[in-house]
């Protein structure tokens, strides 16, 4: 089992709380570094679902350091559901795990899924000390029903507790454009030339696949497109998207 430690840094003045995988192999430090991004929740929290830290421990076995953790108003980590704010969580998460001696800094991959995958492959643009990317059923842009209703929006994510605050937002145009500010169509042809690779279940009811085609077109080389056949959104618990992507990241660990 890997060696792992929590983690929790101040965003915005906000504990995000995340755990640090490490491969038991010292003698092959410092390690590439997977980091995890998860996607928005559409449930209250399970507390008997094993969640990341399974998917966190496999990646680990193939010689990758790990890390998840949960963005603002999700989990352990303090705040409100804000995909803005997700956009802050995951530029600060960076800046500390390249700090960390055990990591090889020039070796960062992002692994995100969903709402996760479309904050990574914003950030990702900007940021190029992001050497490839694993994009799961990521959208090409947010398309909630509800987006034309805010308030809507905003009362279901209270009611599963990823809004928390009575006064929040303080703004609630400015909430819900982040959405549309965080639309990874935008933003995926500026990841190159660094290696790109989009899973999508041909059965996803929340982002149609053809959103993953629309990424790939306007992605730039190199770039693969992986449709996994009939099955749905959560690909997390897809074992053949699981190894896909895997597979992917150790022939892109070098």
């Amino acid at each position: 089992m890997a060696a792992s430690e929590e983690i929790v840094l101040a965003v915005d003045g906000i504990n995000i709380v995340g755990q640090l995988y490490l491969p038991g192999e010292v003698a092959l430090s410092p390690y590439p570094i997977v980091c995890v991004c998860h996607g928005i929740p559409a449930h209250a929290p399970d507390p008997s679902a094993s969640g990341y830290p399974v998917l966190a421990e496999r990646i680990c076995q193939d010689g990758f350091a790990v890390f998840i953790f949960n963005f603002r108003g999700t989990g352990s980590s303090g705040g409100n559901l804000d995909i803005l704010g997700w956009t802050r969580d995951l530029k600060a998460v960076l800046d500390y795990i390249l700090t960390l001696p055990e990591v090889d800094e020039s070796r960062l991959s992002l692994f995100g899924f969903s709402g996760g995958a479309a904050v990574s492959v914003v950030v990702a643009s900007q940021d190029k000390r992001v050497s490839n990317i694993v994009a799961c059923a990521c959208p090409a842009r947010f398309s909630f029903a509800e987006l034309d209703k805010p308030q809507q929006l905003v009362e279901h994510f209270r009611s599963i507790g990823a809004i928390r605050d009575d006064d929040f937002p303080p703004s609630l145009s400015r909430w819900v454009n982040g959405f549309g500010e965080v639309s990874p169509v935008n933003y995926v042809a500026e990841v190159a030339p660094r290696p790109l690779l989009l899973v999508h279940g041909s059965g996803d009811d929340v982002v149609p696949v053809a959103q993953a085609c629309e990424m790939y077109d306007r992605a730039g080389e190199p770039k693969k497109l992986e449709i996994i056949s009939g099955v749905g959104h959560r690909l997390r618990q897809e074992e053949r998207a699981m190894a896909i992507a895997i597979d992917w990241l150790k022939a892109h660990k070098q």
